[in-house]
């Protein structure tokens, strides 16, 4: 397995969809001000996270119970500045839209500018023929409140490029998270 370069991931998301949408190089600064970067980076790309965040709360008092978790357990908002309590988390969904091919696998971290604030990033893989909008969870490591910039960078997606693809991709097996639309809660 080899890791791929910029040239084959524009080729891929330009010819074959699968970043949408795609930007074809890195974006420092929006409006004449510094933001998180986002866009094609050497060996990936960096993925925005969009508008849409569901913040952790524990009002009801909730286990976190993996097999049923509860929706009750987040308070939902459309942001353009989202604020994690301390040692709390949130989910969101990714800006871009992802078609991983049969030959491919991602690994996903989160970005150095939030990692040197106490704000980790989890993703899990984006296994081969995966499709979807990625659901992100936002961890606040820290005793303070943190602050999350939507329409900006998060995250950046490294490509694995097999030798051959798998016996059977992630959507022949009917993968639960398959197609993902909106911020995508656990399923069991």
């Amino acid at each position: 397995m080899s890791l791929q370069e910029d040239r084959w991931i524009q080729k891929m998301a330009e010819e074959e969809g699968m970043i949408e949408p795609f930007v074809g190089s890195q974006v420092r600064f929006e409006n004449g001000e510094k933001i998180i970067s986002y866009g094609l980076s050497s060996f990936g790309y960096d993925l925005r996270v969009s508008r849409e965040f569901k913040v952790f709360t524990n009002i009801y008092n909730c286990i976190v119970d993996p097999k049923n978790f509860s929706d009750n357990s987040f308070v939902h908002m459309e942001v353009d500045e989202c604020i994690i309590p301390p040692n709390s988390f949130a989910l969101a969904r990714s800006v871009e839209y992802f078609r991983i091919p049969r030959d491919v696998l991602t690994i996903c971290l989160g970005k150095s500018t939030y990692a040197r604030c106490g704000i980790i990033v989890n993703v899990t893989p984006f296994e081969p023929g995966w499709e979807g909008y990625v659901t992100l969870e936002i961890s606040n490591t820290t005793p303070l409140p943190a602050k999350i910039y939507a329409n900006e960078g998060l995250a950046q997606v490294l490509f694995y490029r097999g030798a051959n693809p798998p016996i059977t991709s992630y959507a022949e097996r009917g993968g639960k998270y398959m197609k993902q639309v909106g911020i995508t809660l656990p399923v069991a």
